[in-house]
């Protein structure tokens, strides 16, 4: 079988960085936020991504500023580690102070 490379055009190729920076920035947070097993995907997979996109060299300058923001986040995230949960400040049980008097009746 013949394998002949795509060539993209200018746009094609910008569309597509466009869209792989929109979806790291909305997924990035919530990936390293992850759950009580910690980040889903490591910081290092996150920059790894971004700096494949720099490698391709075609980067516009607001797409430059994206990844460096985005770069600067995952710096941010790493200098400053997450609070352990069992260091949380614990749930309450009425988070709202009742908006009835106690001990009065109430109509029947």
């Amino acid at each position: 079988m013949d394998r002949t490379p795509i060539n993209l055009s200018a746009s094609s190729k910008a569309a597509l960085i466009d869209g792989d920076i929109t979806h790291i920035a909305r997924v990035m947070r919530l990936s390293l936020q992850g759950d009580l097993a910690g980040p889903i995907l490591a910081p290092a997979y996150w920059r790894e991504r971004l700096y494949k996109l720099l490698d391709t060299g075609s980067l516009t300058h607001p797409q430059l500023c994206a990844v460096d923001s985005l770069l600067l986040q995952l710096d941010q995230f790493e200098a400053e580690p997450p609070v352990p949960w069992d260091e949380l400040a614990p749930a309450t049980a009425a988070l709202f102070p009742p908006t009835h008097e106690s001990g009065a009746g109430h109509p029947v």
